[in-house]
């Protein structure tokens, strides 16, 4: 059965809502325009979308973004991807924070020695209500990150990143896949 936004398409007395579908007062929803799926052995409902829609973002999801603010126990980040999605641009979340206890696993001093401003940084969202993000595990943290003084892209040089401008030298939490482009 094909369904559009705002159709009825079940009861929560006979299933729970599945993906892409909402409750309310006791009925069962589609979220987008699709084909209605039900699965009888875990009593779900769930939407098969019929056309490409943007991606809904999930805790767990591997996000992509750029630095937009440093305060003294947060760094503010706009989100721009969502790994494994490539053909369509991700909903405005608004701005997504990295609190400073989600930077790494040993202790943080110095925020601005993790991150900088306009740096490209790899995440993983762990609250979706107050869209936190978390930076602790190897793979997550900056993938590319720009001089402080004259804005160039820095290279890697062992721990630490040098600017082949200036040859200024910084810290950052590194991505383990730093310089690749690899999300």
């Amino acid at each position: 059965m094909f369904v559009l936004p705002g159709d009825s398409i079940g009861a929560t007395e006979e299933f729970r809502a599945g993906t892409q579908t909402y409750e309310s007062a006791g009925n069962i929803y589609a979220t987008v325009a699709g084909t209605v799926k039900t699965d009888n052995r875990d009593r779900t409902i769930s939407v098969i979308p019929g056309t490409s829609t943007p991606p809904v973002l999930k805790r767990g999801d591997v996000v992509i973004g750029q630095v937009t603010g440093l305060r003294d126990s947060l760094v503010l980040v706009a989100i721009a991807g969502v790994r494994g999605v490539t053909d369509r641009a991700i909903p405005d979340v608004g701005p997504a924070v990295i609190h400073v206890s989600n930077i790494k696993k040993a202790y943080v001093k110095d925020i601005s020695r993790e991150f900088g401003l306009f740096d490209i940084v790899k995440a993983r969202i762990t609250d979706l209500r107050n869209m936190r993000l978390d930076t602790s595990e190897p793979e997550l943290g900056v993938m590319k990150a720009l001089c402080s003084r004259c804005r160039t892209a820095m290279t890697q040089n062992g721990s630490r990143l040098m600017c082949p401008e200036c040859r200024q030298v910084e810290t950052r939490k590194t991505s383990t896949d730093y310089g690749s482009g690899i999300i």
